[in-house]
């Protein structure tokens, strides 16, 4: 009888989305941080639409890391 075992290199890759993600979630409240408190600079608007996109990114990598992590476990393959 054959056990599971974890897919160490897969493991890998989730834990490295994981951190993408991690500085992303930082970045993105920063970014809107800087944009909200500098509204009368000529790069208000860009900023805030940096910031959309690092915060939207974030939650995508979370949910890629977190699935390739628990395929990395629980998968059959």
């Amino acid at each position: 009888m054959e056990t599971n075992r974890t897919n160490k290199e897969q493991l890998v890759k989730g834990i490295k989305t994981m951190g993408i993600s991690l500085v992303l979630m930082f970045l993105g409240p920063t970014l809107f941080y800087v944009g909200f408190s500098n509204s009368e600079k000529p790069l208000y608007i860009p900023i805030l639409i940096v910031a959309f996109i690092a915060s939207m990114l974030a939650i995508f990598f979370a949910f890629k890391g977190l699935k390739t992590i628990m395929d990395s476990m629980f998968k059959n393959s």
